[in-house]
């Protein structure tokens, strides 16, 4: 396996992985790095411990070689057209609102260009990208949102050719435009070491999570529709009125290095939600969130409207982690597009409710397959892996429609989840369950298996249902739960917490 390799490069900076082995969001030991030009001048020098490494301050069109004790990579950062300040078009740090100067600075870069926010606070409302273009945020620079939303612009919920650009919950629904909306754009890229801060712990997003104002819902911080070639790396964002980061029918897209916080008292602020998206991949993420760190979307379907669904396919996660939260990776429930080809690995999971968590329900059709965690390490989560299809989500959620285990008939509306793989898992002072299995008796979960998971359980645990469903019992230091399951494989246990169910 190749140990380094590059993962983006923009006109400023660089996002390289060191991938040792045992590097997980970590490396196993810290390593000190060389970053020359090709001509052999001494452009950067350091030690990082994280398995991604950040590069920044690079100049454009520029070869570059970083040298390190595990071997050493080539890489050229991009061509640069031209360089737009905010600070030229009147921004001012701790203004009251730079919308203005920042949108008319966004308008000015020629294409192939870079928008550079210096350091600074600079208070805004939505902006909105343009493609072929670069946002650098320098290190001290924050681009934060102001919290009054009465003039805040608002998507609808399709523009004038029929695309879906609001949305909620897997709906087609108005919405607030978020702080940073980019609306069928290509080749755009935003980096740095600046902050993006969506002002959900100002004004009263977080008082309102399943309402409307002004016929709207809230806005994401970061909400990208329709685009092509995207890349994220460096950044914080943080404070989000509702989900952080929402991709929506997205390809090619690229975040890495990036640090997502939200207190986690905040209603609905899921860290990063790939939806309906192809080919992303998310590397060496820290997430410290309200909600789930990545919740992989994918629609909803919603009677007989089926229009708006697209399948979420070939995402990769790696080198990630994941602490607090609902879940570390969530896939559905709004998976009624299809959830197909999602790769897990090398990573760590602290103190989330659960670790991988599958969720669906009766009515949603769809698909969730081929999807597999591998090498990664947990502590002080519930329940590792869940997967759960009697999920009691929406007003009739509990109903006997949804929740009765007797089989009901076999249409386009029953969900399928098969071809599950959890390899080399390490999981320490679980508390209720390892592996809770849950499948509808008219679609059992099929190929599901284990291998090389080793489990230990924490000795305070209290007992609790592992699962979101009717009719589940409380346990404690369970191993295996399963109904309505397809599984093969076993657990090997730490010798002082042999399996004992209540």
């Amino acid at each position: 396996m190749t140990v380094l390799a590059l993962i983006a490069a923009t006109p400023w900076t660089a996002t390289v992985l060191l991938a040792p082995d045992g590097a997980r969001y970590a490396l196993p030991e810290p390593v000190d790095f060389l970053l020359k030009t090709t001509a052999g001048g001494l452009a950067a020098s350091g030690r990082t411990d994280r398995a991604v490494l950040q590069l920044n301050g690079l100049e454009p069109a520029t070869d570059y070689r970083l040298e390190t004790p595990l071997g050493a990579i080539e890489f050229r950062t991009g061509h640069c057209s031209g360089k737009v300040s905010i600070l030229d078009f009147g921004a001012q740090s701790e203004a009251a609102d730079n919308s203005a100067a920042i949108q008319a600075a966004i308008d000015a870069v020629p294409d192939g260009g870079t928008l550079l926010v210096p350091p600074g606070r600079f208070h805004t409302g939505p902006l909105f990208l343009r493609s072929h273009m670069t946002v650098y945020l320098a290190e001290g620079a924050e681009l934060s949102a102001i919290h009054d939303w009465r003039d805040w612009p608002i998507l609808e919920e399709r523009d004038d050719s029929g695309r879906v650009i609001g949305t909620w919950e897997g709906l087609p629904a108005r919405s607030f435009a978020s702080l940073i909306t980019a609306i069928g754009c290509k080749d755009i890229a935003l980096t740095g070491r600046g902050i993006i801060d969506g002002g959900g712990d100002r004004g009263d997003w977080w008082s309102w999570p399943k309402e409307t104002r002004r016929g709207a819902r809230r806005p994401r911080t970061v909400f990208l529709a329709h685009c092509d070639h995207v890349v994220l790396t460096g950044l914080t964002v943080r404070n989000s009125p509702s989900w952080t980061i929402h991709p929506y029918r997205c390809r090619r897209l690229a975040a890495a290095a990036l640090t997502i916080e939200n207190p986690p008292d905040s209603p609905n602020t899921d860290g990063f939600n790939p939806e309906s998206c192809d080919d992303v991949s998310l590397t060496g993420l820290h997430f410290s969130v309200g909600d789930d760190c990545i919740a992989v979307k994918a629609g909803k379907r919603d009677g007989a409207r089926t229009d708006h669904l697209a399948p979420t396919r070939n995402l990769s996660i790696s080198h990630c982690l994941m602490e607090r939260g609902h879940g570390a990776v969530v896939l559905g429930s709004e998976m009624s597009g299809g959830i197909t080809n999602i790769r897990i690995e090398k990573c760590t999971f602290l103190g989330t409710d659960r670790g991988l968590r599958i969720k669906t329900r009766r009515g949603r059709g769809g698909k969730v397959a081929n999807i597999s965690m591998s090498d990664v390490e947990l502590d002080r989560v519930a329940t590792a892996v869940a997967v759960n299809a009697f999920y009691f989500c929406d007003a009739d959620g509990t109903s006997e429609a949804v929740q009765s285990r007797e089989p009901a008939p076999v249409d386009a509306t029953t969900p399928e989840i098969c071809n599950i793989l959890v390899k080399n898992i390490t999981a320490t002072n679980v508390q209720l369950a390892a592996v809770a299995l849950l499948g509808l008796p008219e679609a059992p979960l099929s190929n599901i298996r284990i291998d090389n998971m080793q489990v230990a359980f924490d000795p305070d645990a209290q007992p609790d249902v592992p699962l979101m469903a009717s009719h589940v019992p409380a346990c404690r230091h369970e191993g295996i739960f399963a109904r309505f399951a397809d599984v093969v494989g076993e657990l090997t246990f730490a010798r002082k917490d042999d399996r004992h169910a209540d």
